[in-house]
């Protein structure tokens, strides 16, 4: 009997969730420990430099860089305006003046008189980083943000596309098995984060789109419909970041899978409560998973201090266990384990390692490293 898997997912009716929410660079933090925060407050700013835009000033008023000193209008730390002059010349007795006008808005950062350059920087960009959880501040990280606790239901998701949203749960699926209609949707959906169950089409894709809704949560979809709403043929890097209209989170991984009935039972009872969602998912190393987390009612600081519910136990790799496989080609899929062969084998990548044959839902079978594979600790995973 094995123990080499990766843990499953965290679904829990009861837990407690700390996220560090930190500045790219140093700036101000604008919360104390033990406010409390709602997901879209400020908790910390801070302002990214703008780039530097060089201007040949010498070259272009045809003087000797040395010399361009003589003839400048602005003067290092000075502000510009885009259009305004910043050096001026005159020749023919004066009858003829020639300017350089700045290119851009910003400050002069320098003058060179090796080289005859000036260069502006640019307006700094205001960066702002939210709590994203209703929840307590529990620790500051000076100039740099905080730590914000809440406690309720977290969901971790197999996979999912953009990045951290907060929306009321909106119900569709009656069940965990049922594939929802685009016709369902409408305008009272716009702004929510909705529950559809068992498999996320392309119609409805479309739908959630039109309405404007906030996020999808189901059990699966199709990768063809994913690079349909991306454009682009998915990678195996980091997701997040895409350039979507809602984040979409899948709780079973791809195809047409149903949502494990735990995970349903728990987001429908959430259902109208503000939930705070990410999609975003890493499947190596330091491995990140799309979450859904919403904070219980009246939540207190004492709350963050009491024992949370007796997580899940997992057993060890056995026969019979099921499982899902994380890694590519049969990223997201379900089955069984038939077979622990004892000794390290080769693998395609021509490295020794443990594996595990694994009886996918479809019948079909396949060697897997141990590594590869998750415990599903689902009773409804078949």
């Amino acid at each position: 009997m094995g123990t080499a898997y990766t843990p499953g997912l965290t679904i829990s009716a009861d837990a407690v969730v700390r996220k560090v929410r930190r500045l790219p660079l140093k700036g101000q933090v604008l919360v104390q420990v033990g406010d409390f925060v709602s997901p879209d407050k400020v908790i910390a700013r801070t302002e990214l430099p703008g780039p530097v835009t060089t201007v040949r000033v010498a070259e272009q008023l045809g003087v000797e860089p040395n010399e361009l000193p003589r003839f400048l209008l602005k003067r290092v730390g000075e502000s510009v305006q885009a259009g305004e002059p910043l050096a001026e010349r005159k020749s023919l007795w004066g009858l003829l003046t020639t300017r350089v006008p700045s290119p851009v808005s910003g400050t002069i950062e320098f003058v060179s008189e090796t080289t005859g350059n000036l260069g502006i920087r640019h307006p700094p960009t205001p960066v702002e980083v939210t709590a994203y959880l209703q929840g307590f501040v529990v620790e500051v990280l000076p100039q740099e943000g905080a730590v914000i606790a809440t406690r309720g239901t977290f969901i971790q998701g197999i996979f999912g596309l953009g990045g951290e949203r907060n929306a009321p749960l909106a119900l569709l699926a009656r069940s965990p098995d049922e594939t929802v209609s685009d016709s369902r949707l409408s305008d009272e959906h716009r702004g929510k984060a909705l529950i559809v169950g068992a498999h996320i089409h392309w119609n409805l894709l479309e739908a959630a789109r039109q309405v404007g809704a906030v996020a999808l949560i189901a059990g699966s979809v199709q990768d063809s419909d994913l690079k349909r709403l991306l454009g682009y043929e998915l990678g195996v890097a980091i997701t997040g970041d895409e350039a979507i209209p809602f984040t979409l989170i899948t709780t079973e991984g791809f195809g047409q899978l149903a949502m494990a009935r735990r995970t349903f039972e728990l987001l429908a009872a959430q259902e109208g409560k503000l939930a705070s969602l990410n999609g975003a998912t890493q499947i190596r190393a330091g491995v990140i998973r799309p979450e859904v987390i919403v904070p219980r009612d009246g939540l207190t600081l004492d709350d963050l201090q009491a024992p949370e519910e007796e997580p899940v136990k997992v057993g060890e790799l056995a026969i019979g266990t099921p499982v899902r496989l994380i890694r590519a080609p049969y990223f997201g899929r379900l089955g069984r384990v038939v077979a622990l062969p004892p000794e390290p084998q080769t693998i395609e990548t021509e490295t020794q390692t443990r594996v595990a044959e694994v009886e996918l839902v479809d019948g079909e079978r396949v060697i897997v490293p141990r590594a590869n594979l998750e415990i599903f600790a689902h009773s409804d995973a078949s």
